[in-house]
């Protein structure tokens, strides 16, 4: 009975000391995000970015494909078993029926396109093209990590910027372009 009593007393000083309010609210309390300005959030000017490809040989440009496509998806990969879930979901589901997007998976992990290439097509993924961020520079970017999934509209404006999740997301993003 002691402990249960000294358990309870260490718990309640433990809560007491934490001073936040433990009452969850349903407000949203995250920063306004400011439109029209360059950035990654949703409505602001996509950044631009040069990145090799494991299947083009020149440098790639995020402005050159928004001149041609009518949107960007850019998925950040580190070729685990989430993001092979992921991708396999978007290949069967996405790619096919949005001819006018273009879909990179972006590998920030690999660190060259040599080693980009040789997962891509361990990974399966030989008819994607992959972007090799070899200085990280798309990932800090776009802030991007495992399953982040940016839709840019071919205005350069971010129209999502969120984990892949179940694709539900990316679906209406894609659907609702023009």
């Amino acid at each position: 009975m002691f402990f249960v009593k000294l358990v309870g007393l260490l718990m309640l000083l433990l809560l007491s000391a934490c001073q936040d309010d433990l009452n969850p609210s349903d407000s949203d309390e995250r920063p306004v995000v400011q439109t029209g300005i360059i950035g990654n959030q949703v409505g602001q000017i996509a950044p631009d970015f040069t990145a090799g490809s494991t299947t083009l040989n020149t440098a790639h440009t995020l402005s050159s494909d928004l001149q041609t496509y009518d949107a960007v998806v850019l998925y950040f990969t580190m070729w685990c078993p989430i993001c092979d879930e992921h991708m396999s979901h978007l290949r069967a589901t996405y790619v096919s029926n949005y001819p006018n997007v273009q879909f990179f998976l972006v590998d920030y992990v690999s660190g060259s396109l040599e080693a980009a290439r040789n997962t891509q097509l361990a990974s399966g993924y030989g008819d994607m093209r992959v972007l090799v961020d070899v200085n990280r520079e798309i990932e800090f970017l776009y802030e991007g990590t495992m399953g982040s999934t940016v839709v840019i509209n071919n205005s350069g404006i971010v129209l999502m910027n969120q984990g892949y999740s179940d694709g539900r997301q990316l679906g209406q993003v894609l659907g609702e372009l023009p």
